[in-house]
């Protein structure tokens, strides 16, 4: 078999990327209102060292990768590395997830250099529950952006809402409404315990099965069939709908079975696993000298304590130590 196995045979195809860990926003769920303490530059992997382990891993089977942060579009020169990742041999599949509040003026760039789709992050259709959510940003300038990108042929335009009870769960319905007019692929992921530990509790959990029910009223529900690209959600269609909904369900219905993915956080440690404190340090490595053979090496023993399955898999709804915006959402 060609690519690279994980210890339970799982493929491992998928790199996740975060080029930075300061954002723009500073939602109340994910930082405190004054934000986190930032990463100085020389602590953050520089692009020439993304493009290196990208490289690298694509050699051993990395085949889609997607960059993330913190806020992506907020590191200049962002769509230089798009261009340099784009031409590396092996990278079928180049992504990026935003918040979207830069989005319209750079979308046609990031097309431009080689970028294939693009997730938003949105969690409010309602004007003043965004403004406040994000504390202070517009919903006007997301949805400009979301149009722009597909406008310029991004497809499937992807938007993640994250579902709290008692926060945003009244609108479901109306993301799910969404795809009636158009093709975007709407998917609701369950709250997790990872980047708002203030403000975790397991009964702001509203479970895929639950949002599911809610959608219902729309219509039935039809099952579609996941494409190679479409990760871990489990995609239906409304009656005539343009577009999907998907349901990632990493508490009720975890999906560690079918993982496929291991995570590079900005300042360069590779974390096989979201749910797991275990990061493989690449940066000093790189930086003291390592050829890529030692770099091949490295990201073996990643696969190797890649665990089977998460603690919140067995129940254990945990809060872990490191904030999204320093692992990768």
């Amino acid at each position: 078999m060609s690519g690279m196995f994980d210890r339970a045979n799982r493929k491992i195809e998928y790199l996740r990327v975060s080029i930075t860990d300061r954002c723009n926003l500073r939602c109340i769920y994910c930082m405190p209102e004054e934000g986190v303490p930032a990463l100085r530059h020389n602590e953050i992997l520089s692009y020439e060292e993304i493009v290196r382990v990208v490289r690298v891993a694509a050699s051993e089977g990395i085949t889609k990768v997607r960059l993330t942060g913190g806020e992506p579009l907020i590191r200049k020169g962002v769509e230089g590395l798009v261009r340099d990742l784009a031409a590396i041999p092996g990278i079928e599949d180049l992504a990026l997830t935003t918040n979207g509040i830069l989005l319209d003026g750079m979308a046609e760039r990031l097309r431009d250099a080689g970028l294939k789709r693009i997730n938003v992050s949105l969690d409010s259709l309602n004007t003043a529950r965004f403004e406040s959510l994000t504390r202070g940003a517009s919903l006007g300038v997301v949805l400009d952006g979301i149009e722009k990108a597909e406008a310029l042929g991004f497809n499937p335009i992807k938007i993640n809402m994250v579902a709290i009870r008692g926060l945003n769960d009244d609108e479901v319905t109306d993301f799910a409404r969404l795809t009636l007019e158009k093709p975007y692929h709407v998917r609701f992921i369950e709250f997790m315990p990872i980047g708002a530990r203030e403000m975790w509790d397991e009964s702001r959990l509203i479970t895929a099965d639950e949002i599911m029910k809610r959608i219902s009223s729309l219509g039935k529900l039809a099952p579609v069939g996941n494409a190679e690209m479409d990760g871990p959600a489990t995609l239906f269609r409304l009656p005539g709908a343009k577009g999907i909904v998907g349901f990632i369900s990493p508490l009720s219905h975890h999906f560690c079975g079918e993982c496929n993915r291991l995570r590079l956080t900005a300042e360069g440690k590779l974390r096989p696993c979201l749910f797991s404190e275990s990061e493989i340090d690449l940066k000093t490595p790189m930086r003291t000298g390592c050829d890529d053979g030692e770099l091949s090496r490295l990201i073996g023993v990643a696969l190797s304590v890649k665990p089977e399955g998460h603690l919140m898999a067995n129940g254990i709804k945990k809060k872990y130590q490191r904030t999204m915006s320093r692992i990768g959402g």
